[in-house]
């Protein structure tokens, strides 16, 4: 039977679900605050210079091949999709490694810096491919109702794998501090800490090494594009500069909300905007977790951004580029541990106009620079100022080129916007964490428990942060919601 569902923020997972919903029959309408559709994948645009202002890295290309199937249609229906290489290049304070585009190319510059550890890289990445076909098969396509869902003869066999944490297998196997901080690094995109991360989650370093890194013509925005004219196609109706100020519930049933100060009636709604916002939209006697609750999840980090345009083509870079010349634990440790603004912070540059011409103006460079930080942090001008500035002059260090002279504009975007653009508790980037506990069905619920016919997508909720997990929620609230409802 065809429902009325009112889908709240137009961020990948919202519309994943709007895609999902609409082809199951369903009258469906997205609701965004902004003036432009993506929720945290947005786009600046200035002066010639494109900037994808969120997501940046395009991992995992089975997942999106995948969605778009589901509708008869092709990522190459949408947009052109380019294998990076070099992947990516990871600058330490005394040498540069280059992650190649498959893996002899990575052996190689493994065996370059410590002999013998092709060896035990290739077994490593071997267990992680096994990982990745269980995960992207099995666990994450569970709505985390239930524990038993991870109860599968490939899980029960990989238990300890849930206990061991990617720190430590890694460490078991390579003794070089780079190599470890190599393959430490894909888990970051995950929300949390190496040493809080089960070893399972090492199938980020196939995703990373096996499937490779991938650029999209024009940026990332241009999945969101993709996205949003499949939906329209389906008959979705897309509203912007749509603030949504209240779900209001009558008899224990969501049946409206309120949109602009209009009341807007629904059979159903979904709320793919931050799980904690979304239920402060609640009077609270309907709120499923308490502010108790949210203060004692761990919450992936926030970001300080910068979006640099330069007047010149920079040298010695690639797309991706990571800066790890300082302790990569201590800044972890700043994060989750004792939350500060990191002495010496880890940085990472993305130069889209490396690869795609597009991006920038002819001669001219596009750089987005990102310092991942501790959520709820002071985020002030002069903050911004002084953390740009240590950035900046270290790159010029290692890159040895001077671009401080070369800069055209530069555009800052942090914790205060995170909180006031997206509704983000404490202004976090990537949601909830995938720690031991807060995996599956330890995360916040896909439907509330306390209100009948009103749904969550997205990053706080399962299967938890990153951009092809966000697409899997989409199909698994819809799903959800196919079954609950008829």
């Amino acid at each position: 039977m065809s429902k009325t569902i009112s889908i709240i923020g137009s961020g990948f997972s919202s519309l994943s679900a709007a895609c999902y919903l609409a082809k199951a029959g369903h009258r469906v309408s997205v609701f965004e605050k902004n003036d432009t559709v993506g929720g945290r994948a947005r786009q600046l645009v200035k002066d010639g210079f494109t900037f994808d202002i969120g997501p940046s890295w395009y991992w995992m290309p089975d997942i999106f091949e995948k969605f778009f199937n589901d509708f008869g249609k092709s990522t190459n229906d949408y947009y052109k999709l380019d294998k990076l290489s070099p992947a990516y290049k990871i600058f330490f304070s005394d040498e540069v490694i280059t992650i190649g585009d498959h893996m002899d190319q990575i052996c190689e510059e493994f065996e370059r810096i410590e002999t013998g550890s092709s060896k035990p890289l290739r077994k490593f990445i071997a267990q992680a491919q096994e990982h990745y076909d269980i995960a992207i098969n099995k666990v994450v396509l569970k709505p985390g109702l239930s524990p038993l869902e991870l109860v599968t003869k490939e899980t029960v066999t990989r238990v300890d794998r849930f206990f061991k944490t990617i720190s430590s297998e890694v460490r078991k196997n390579f003794k070089n501090p780079k190599l470890v901080s190599t393959l430490e690094f894909p888990v970051l995109f995950l929300g949390a800490k190496p040493s809080q991360t089960p070893s399972f989650y090492s199938f980020m370093n196939f995703a990373d090494f096996g499937l490779g890194t991938w650029h999209p013509k024009g940026g990332m925005y241009e999945i969101i594009k993709a996205m949003k004219a499949l939906a329209e196609s389906l008959g979705v109706t897309i509203h912007t500069n749509s603030n949504v100020n209240k779900i209001n519930v009558e008899n224990g049933n969501a049946h409206s909300i309120i949109v602009n100060g209009k009341t807007i009636e629904s059979d159903i709604i979904l709320s793919g905007a931050d799980y904690h916002h979304s239920e402060s939209l609640l009077d609270k006697k309907h709120r499923q977790y308490s502010e108790a609750y949210w203060q004692k999840r761990t919450f992936a980090p926030s970001s300080l951004l910068f979006y640099v345009g330069f007047d010149k083509k920079l040298k010695d870079i690639e797309h991706h580029n990571l800066f790890f010349d300082t302790n990569f634990e201590t800044h972890a440790e700043n994060i989750y541990d004792d939350p500060k603004w990191p002495e010496n912070p880890l940085f990472y540059v993305n130069f889209p106009s490396v690869t795609d011409e597009s991006m920038a103006p002819k001669g001219c460079e596009t750089g987005f620079f990102l310092i991942p930080i501790a959520p709820g942090l002071e985020d002030t001008p002069e903050l911004r100022e002084q953390y740009f500035d240590i950035i900046i002059n270290r790159f010029e260090n290692l890159t040895k080129q001077k671009v401080r002279d070369n800069i055209l504009f530069k555009e800052s975007f942090c914790v205060n916007d995170f909180v006031e653009e997206y509704n983000s508790y404490k202004g976090n980037a990537y949601g909830m964490a995938n720690t031991l506990m807060q995996t599956a069905f330890l995360r916040p619920k896909l439907k509330s428990k306390k209100v009948d016919g009103l749904y969550f997508t997205g990053q706080l909720t399962v299967p938890g942060p990153g951009v092809p997990p966000s697409l899997i929620s989409g199909k698994l609230v819809a799903e959800l919601i196919e079954k609950n409802e008829k």
